[in-house]
C-alpha cells in the first residue's frame, strides 16, 4: 500500500467530523424545531471556516503535512471531549430553548471540534500534488472523492441512528473513539513529502495574504473562478440553512439519515468514474457544466412535496459534486506553485465560504418569519397553494426554487465570460516547474 493510499484510509477522521456535523444539525432541529437554529448553525460554521481558512492554509504551507494533520486530530479530540463533558453536566431541558445560552455554548464547542478538522481538508489536495504525478492528479482527486463518498454513506446512516439512539452523547462518544484511532493510525504513516519552503529557505512563517493574492492574480481568470465559487456558496447557504429542516419535515430522523446514506452512494460511484476516466482536457469546463446541471435540479426538485424527488435530487447532487470539487482542485494544483498551495487553497476556502454565512443567517429568519407565513396563510398560499401546496414545508420549497434559478443564470454567465477562456488557456499551458513535485 502506497503512502497516498494510507492517507486515504486516514480519512476516517473526516468521516468522524462530518458525522458530528450532521448529527449536531439533526439534534438541534429535533430539540428546538426551529429553522432559525439550523440556519444560524450553518452561518456560524461558515463564518468560522472563512475566518480561519487563510491561517490554516499558512500552517499547512509552513509545516510538514503529516505533523499538521496529527495536530488537527488532537485539537478535535480535545474539543469533542470537552463537549461530551458539557453535554452531561447540563440538564437536558436547557437545550430546548432557542434563546438559551447553554444551547449555543454547546453548539459552539462542538463546531470548534469539527472546524479543527478543516486543516486536514486543506492539507489533502497539497499532498496530492506532492505524492502524485501531474498527469494522474485528476484521477487521484477522483479517488479522494470515492473515499469521501464512502464516508458520506457511513456518516449519513450513522448520524441519524446515533441521534435517535443516544442523542449527542452517543455521537460524541463515537467521535472520540474514531478520532483517537485516526491519530494513532497516522502516527504509523511515513510520507516522502517535500520539506516546507520556510524550512529549507529559512524564511518567516507568516500568513502573507498579500503574497498569496499576488500568486492568484498572476494566473488570468483564477480570481474569477474563486468569485464564481463564492457566488455558488452564497446560494448554497440556502441549502445549509434549510435542507435538514425540509427533509425532517417529510421524514423521521432515521429515515432522513437512511435517505442520505442512499444518496451518498452516488459519491462513491462518482469517485470511481473520475478515478477511471479523469476530468477531460479542460476540468474548468467540467466544473461549469456540473454547476449548470446542479442548479437546474435545484430549481425544480421541490415543486411538489415528494420524498422520491428529494431522494433523486440528493443522489444527483452527490454524484455531480465530486466532479466540481476535483475540477477546481486539479486546476489549482496545475497553475499554483506547490509551496503556495496551502495558502491559496486556504484563501479560496476563506473567500468562497465567506459568502455563505450571509445567506445562512438571512435565509433562516427570512424563511421562518416571512416566506413560511407567505405560503401558509398569506398571498402565496392563496395564489399557488391549490397546486403548489401550503404550509411551512412549502415555504422552504419556494426558497430552494428561487436559489436554483439564480444559480442557472450565474453558470450561463460564467460560461460566456472571458475569464473562463483565460483560465482554460492557463491550464492548457505547460506546467510551471515550481509547481512540480
Amino acid at each position: 500500500m502506497t503512502a497516498f493510499h494510507k492517507i486515504l484510509a486516514n480519512l476516517i477522521q473526516n468521516v468522524t467530523n462530518f458525522t458530528v456535523w450532521f448529527a449536531l444539525v439533526f439534534w438541534a432541529f429535533l430539540e428546538t424545531r426551529s429553522v432559525f437554529v439550523t440556519g444560524t448553525i450553518g452561518g456560524i460554521y461558515l463564518i468560522m471556516t472563512a475566518g480561519l481558512a487563510i491561517w490554516f492554509g499558512s500552517l499547512v504551507d509552513h509545516h510538514r503535512k503529516r505533523r499538521i494533520m496529527l495536530a488537527s486530530s488532537a485539537v478535535s479530540f480535545g474539543l469533542y471531549g470537552a463537549s461530551f463533558a458539557y453535554y452531561y453536566v447540563m440538564p437536558e431541558p436547557a437545550f430546548t430553548h432557542v434563546d438559551g445560552v447553554e444551547l449555543w455554548l454547546f453548539i459552539l464547542l462542538v463546531m470548534l471540534g469539527v472546524i479543527g478538522g478543516n486543516i486536514r481538508m486543506i492539507a489533502l489536495p497539497t499532498l496530492v500534488t506532492a505524492l502524485i504525478p501531474e498527469d494522474r492528479r485528476d484521477k487521484a482527486n477522483g479517488l479522494v472523492g470515492k473515499v469521501t463518498g464512502i464516508g458520506f454513506v457511513l456518516t449519513s446512516a450513522i448520524s441519524g441512528f446515533l441521534v435517535a439512539w443516544g442523542g449527542m452523547g452517543a455521537t460524541l462518544a463515537f467521535a472520540l473513539g474514531l478520532t483517537a484511532l485516526a491519530f494513532f493510525h497516522l502516527l504509523l504513516v511515513r510520507l516522502d513529502e517535500p520539506p516546507p519552503h520556510a524550512e529549507t529557505h529559512g524564511t518567516s512563517r507568516e500568513v502573507d495574504v498579500r503574497g498569496t493574492i499576488k500568486v492568484i492574480a498572476a494566473v488570468p481568470g483564477l480570481f474569477a473562478l474563486i468569485v464564481f465559487a463564492s457566488f455558488n456558496n452564497l446560494l448554497g447557504g440556502v441549502f445549509m440553512a434549510l435542507m435538514d429542516a425540509y427533509g425532517l419535515s417529510l421524514l423521521e430522523v432515521q429515515e432522513w439519515g437512511l435517505l442520505w446514506a442512499f444518496a451518498s452512494c452516488a459519491f462513491v460511484i462518482s469517485g470511481l468514474v473520475i478515478a477511471k476516466t479523469g476530468l477531460g482536457k479542460n476540468p474548468l469546463r467540467t466544473l461549469l457544466l456540473v454547476n449548470l446541471i446542479v442548479w437546474s435540479i435545484a430549481a425544480v426538485f421541490t415543486i411538489q412535496s415528494s420524498v422520491v424527488m428529494l431522494a433523486i435530487a440528493c443522489f444527483l447532487w452527490l454524484f455531480l459534486n465530486p466532479f466540481a470539487e476535483a475540477a477546481e482542485q486539479t486546476t489549482l494544483q496545475k497553475v499554483v506553485p506547490f509551496e503556495r498551495q496551502g495558502r491559496v487553497f486556504g484563501f479560496a476556502q476563506s473567500v468562497e465560504q465567506a459568502a455563505s454565512p450571509l445567506t445562512a443567517f438571512v435565509v433562516g429568519p427570512l424563511t421562518e418569519f416571512l416566506v413560511i407565513p407567505f405560503m401558509t396563510t398569506g398571498a402565496g398560499a392563496q395564489a399557488i397553494g391549490y397546486w403548489y401546496g401550503t404550509g411551512p414545508e412549502r415555504g422552504m420549497a419556494l426558497v430552494f426554487s428561487i436559489a436554483g434559478v439564480l444559480g442557472v443564470v450565474a453558470a450561463i454567465v460564467a460560461f460566456n465570460s472571458r475569464y473562463y477562456r483565460q483560465l482554460s488557456e492557463a491550464y492548457a499551458a505547460p506546467a510551471d516547474p515550481q509547481s512540480a513535485q
